[in-house]
């Protein structure tokens, strides 16, 4: 008996029981398939009720264990095909369906499913197409034995779970680039090469999303005035982290090209309304602008944790004028707070991943009070101020009892050389 298509049976590997003889083909691929025995729930979509008797037969006298569902037509196959993910054995002409027209209706209807598809003698070719089509092997009605019909479903099966496999991992890839772009425009290179502040840029994404958020920071200097912005778009996914990029790519234009400082924020939210998806989406922010030569920076907050000043081996958050997040409400472009940066001190941005980290069991978290006094504690084991980011996220992950939920984005701001 022989299978022609694309699953046909390889030539029986040279065996035998005495070591001379060699077995035979159909008690080779017996061999195989009852060495890996499992049950396969099969849709057997087949006009002529002979046929489909004769498939039972074949199939009832192997190891493989099958439960089968027999159909004469597609639209009685249309019942069963739905969330359907075993095998359909399918003969390409019945009443009412034919060909690879049928083929991809089927196809269509059960992603999951393998598909077999039944030809006649005289239509090797349709097989073959067949199979180009999507189907995982073609048989011959009349030239198929009980060894090798099983054989072929548990290939087509096997054959459609690598598919389905391989379908993953190019898409699990595919996403992995799209993050890396996303983050590459949520995380850029700063500005800062005529300023006197420096910085230490640092990114942690979330535990549980494969997606990256909508956390984003940039510095510029222009005109000689320093800006500085951190920002986190509300909810995870690649909506918000495309606004977030959106928002701090528009920051920077708004920014180089001159518009004055109290007008960058209401241009903002402005893109912000115009390119969020959904209605309710909103960004945190937090912006500081200094004036080179001064020590006093100006400060506007948007629904965004206030900034820390770090000075003398001590933490303090900034007591900002507190605004709605932008794309709440109208931005108070005259809104801001001036903030003394003696040189030698620094500005430490963040956003919310670390103040809502537990402080040390559910349900309390540690807001920024807390996240004051774990900074302060970093900050007393005379950590290198250029390494404060890394020991900050270390304590908060422990207070947290694990890694933290959400994105993590800090900006560091040096007025003068850090210590």
């Amino acid at each position: 008996m022989t299978v022609i298509g694309d699953g046909a049976a390889e030539a029986a590997e040279g065996a035998a029981t005495d070591g001379n003889a060699p077995l035979s083909d159909d008690t080779v691929l017996a061999d195989r398939v009852e060495a890996t025995v499992e049950s396969v729930e099969v849709l057997l979509i087949e006009d002529d009720p002979g046929d489909a008797f004769l498939a039972e037969e074949l199939l009832a006298d192997t190891a493989l264990a099958t439960r089968i569902t027999w159909v004469s037509t597609l639209k009685a196959a249309r019942e069963h095909l739905t969330d359907f993910r075993g095998c359909v054995l399918l003969d390409l002409n019945l009443p009412d369906g034919h060909g690879l027209d049928l083929l991809r209706e089927v196809l269509g209807s059960a992603p999951s499913a393998a598909v077999v598809v039944f030809t006649g003698l005289d239509d090797e070719h349709e097989g073959i197409a067949a199979v180009s089509a999507g189907a995982q092997d073609y048989l011959v009605k009349g030239q198929v034995d009980g060894s090798l019909l099983a054989r072929s479903l548990r290939y087509s099966l096997e054959r459609r779970r690598a598919d389905e496999n391989a379908r993953q991992l190019r898409e699990a890839r595919m996403r992995a680039r799209e993050n890396m772009r996303l983050e590459r425009g949520l995380l850029p290179q700063v500005l800062l090469e005529r300023s006197p502040l420096s910085h230490r840029a640092y990114y942690r994404p979330g535990r549980k999303r494969a997606l990256v958020g909508g956390d984003f920071y940039d510095a510029v200097e222009k005109d000689g005035t320093t800006h500085v912005i951190i920002g986190d778009v509300s909810g995870h996914g690649p909506d918000e982290a495309a606004l977030g990029v959106s928002l701090r790519i528009a920051w920077r234009t708004l920014v180089m090209s001159g518009v004055a400082e109290r007008h960058v924020l209401p241009n903002l939210e402005q893109l912000l309304v115009s390119e969020r998806a959904q209605e309710e989406m909103y960004a945190t922010l937090c912006m500081a602008s200094l004036d080179t030569g001064s020590e006093r920076a100006r400060v506007r907050s948007l629904g965004h944790p206030p900034p820390m000043l770090v000075s003398d081996r001590c933490a303090e958050e900034i007591q900002a004028a507190p605004q709605p997040p932008l794309g709440v409400f109208p931005v108070d472009q005259d809104e801001s707070t001036e903030v003394v940066l003696p040189r030698g001190a620094s500005l430490l941005f963040y956003t919310d991943g670390l103040v809502d980290a537990y402080d040390g069991a559910p349900p309390a978290r540690l807001e920024v009070a807390g996240l004051r006094r774990l900074v302060n504690g970093v900050l007393g084991q005379n950590v290198p101020l250029n390494n404060l980011p890394e020991h900050i996220v270390d304590e908060a992950e422990r207070s947290n009892g694990g890694p933290l939920q959400d994105d993590v984005a800090m900006l560091l701001i040096n007025h003068g050389e850090p210590a």
